[in-house]
C-alpha cells in the first residue's frame, strides 16, 4: 500500500490543468469549496458529493473508557466526530483496483 498524500497544491494544480483557470483562481476556487464544506459540517449539515460519498457529523455521548496500561477507568467526554461514507461507485472503483 502506497503512502501517498494529495495536497492542496496538487488539487489546485489539477484544477488549473483541467479547467483552465489561472493558478491563483484555481487556488481560490479550491479554498472556497473546502471552506463551504467545512462551514456546512460545522453547522452539522450533511455534505453529499455525487459519485464520491457523503460527510456528516455524528454526536457521541459520554462513556467510560479504560487506560490500557493501568486498567484505570477514565470518563470520555461527549464529542462530535466526522463520518465519511463512500458512494457505491467509489467503492466499486476501489475494489476494481484490488
Amino acid at each position: 500500500m502506497s503512502e501517498r498524500t494529495i495536497t492542496r497544491a496538487q488539487l489546485s494544480e489539477a484544477i488549473y490543468q483541467e479547467v483552465g483557470l489561472s493558478r491563483n483562481e484555481s487556488a481560490d476556487l479550491l479554498e472556497m469549496v473546502l471552506d463551504e464544506i467545512s462551514q456546512a459540517l460545522v453547522q452539522e449539515e450533511v455534505v453529499k458529493i455525487s459519485s464520491f460519498g457523503s460527510f456528516s457529523v455524528r454526536r457521541k455521548g459520554q462513556r467510560v473508557g479504560r487506560n490500557p496500561k493501568t486498567g484505570e477507568e477514565v470518563p470520555i467526554l461527549p464529542r462530535r466526530v466526522l463520518v465519511f461514507r463512500p458512494s457505491q461507485l467509489l467503492k466499486g472503483r476501489i475494489n476494481a483496483k484490488a
